[in-house]
């Protein structure tokens, strides 16, 4: 039995590691350009910000300066706390004005993080200099902010609902616990989607 191919003739493991390469090398382009660098590091630690903050994680302190560390703080750290993507926090640090509580949530957090940051930078990208970089700016900037947008607070369903004071029913609290793999999901999307405007050459 012949082995399927993709529309262009291609086997589907081909088409799966060239979609991987173009990924990378997308990926990648936002680190080239001074600009979209800072795109991509100004957006994420906002994304990061506001991550923390909704879930409560970074809130107004009450002054000093110190670090307060959870005893068997390493068994604690993948302890769920309200949920499967909800975490206890194992430390509490004091800087000033600001009060931050360190928890699994906060590598979480900047993974996504990372992931708007890549897209919205590729936005920029595909708006001011898409020739440069190999991309075709006629989709592209759709196809990369997409995500971003659409994902933008999944993460937090839960403590915005909570924070609101509205009474959730237990059905719509369990979909808010899947927000957060499906803006992952999203986002990692959105990569793939621009990656395949990206022209390698070119970059």
């Amino acid at each position: 039995m012949p082995e399927p191919t993709s529309d262009d003739g291609r086997g589907p493991v081909a088409a799966f590691r060239e979609a991987l390469s173009r990924t990378r090398t997308s990926a990648t382009l936002p680190f080239h350009r001074r600009d979209a660098g800072l795109v991509f590091v100004a957006t994420s630690a906002a994304y990061l910000v506001l991550y923390l903050y909704a879930l409560g994680h970074l809130a107004p302190g009450i002054g000093g300066f110190g670090v307060t560390i959870v005893d068997d703080a390493a068994a604690r750290f993948f302890r769920p706390a309200l949920g499967p993507f909800s975490f206890t926090p194992v430390a509490s640090v004091r800087l000033g004005p600001v009060t931050y509580l360190f928890s699994f949530d906060t590598v979480l957090g900047a993974g996504v993080a990372g992931l708007v940051g890549l897209n919205v930078a590729l936005t920029y990208l595909a708006r001011t200099r898409p020739a440069s970089c190999g991309i075709d700016g006629s989709s592209a900037g759709a196809l990369a902010g997409l995500p971003a947008l659409l994902s933008g607070t999944a993460c937090c369903g839960p403590v915005v609902l909570i924070a609101v004071g509205v009474q959730a029913s237990g059905a719509l609290l369990t979909a808010f616990q899947f927000l957060l793999p499906a803006a992952v999901v999203l986002l990692l999307a959105g990569l793939v989607l621009v990656s395949r405007h990206v022209d390698p050459a070119a970059t």
